[in-house]
């Protein structure tokens, strides 16, 4: 998923929801089931193959008037697919839907091939814990974690980086 994918527009925690989603990777990390990760603890809006400067200028001016809510993570659960992943799901609720439809709203027709799972109605919000994991690693890194601690993680930082160069640009 990620190589065909080039922009993202996830958000990033404040420093506690940073650390406690980190201490989360550790423990999968010492049971075996660490899996891939590309990126620091974050929720993910949207995915793009191309999200040009017009389309970021216009969801950077957006930002500026929205709040943003906490978000609660608290459901351990996988993503069984080709990419195998142990994540963490957010609570959602209305104001959570309202900023990833904002989101939506500015970035529609404005991107290049957007990714379908992250479009309303199909999005479900999650902070990757572990990517790529086999079927014994996802067993594994779920007994390793559960029961999970919810986590209120504030966010710090919403922007868009690039899964081919590495390169993050903040937004707000």
């Amino acid at each position: 998923m990620m190589c065909r994918v080039a922009h993202v527009v996830a958000v990033y925690f404040d420093d506690g929801a940073d650390r406690a989603v980190r201490a989360l990777w550790r423990r999968l990390d010492q049971a075996g089931a660490g899996g891939e990760r590309v990126m620091p603890p974050h929720v993910t809006f949207a995915m793009a193959k191309s999200i040009p400067r017009a389309a970021r200028d216009a969801l950077r001016h957006e930002l500026r008037t929205l709040a943003i809510p906490n978000l609660w993570l608290s459901n351990l659960g996988t993503f069984p697919n080709t990419n195998n992943v142990l994540m963490l799901g957010a609570i959602v609720d209305a104001e959570l839907l309202a900023v990833h439809s904002a989101v939506h709203d500015v970035l529609a027709g404005r991107v290049q091939s957007p990714h379908a799972y992250y479009l309303p109605g199909s999005w479900v919000p999650h902070c990757t814990l572990a990517m790529g994991v086999t079927h014994p690693q996802m067993v594994d890194g779920f007994a390793a974690l559960h029961p999970v601690d919810r986590i209120e993680a504030g966010v710090d930082q919403v922007v868009i980086y690039d899964t081919q160069s590495g390169d993050t640009e903040t937004i707000r």
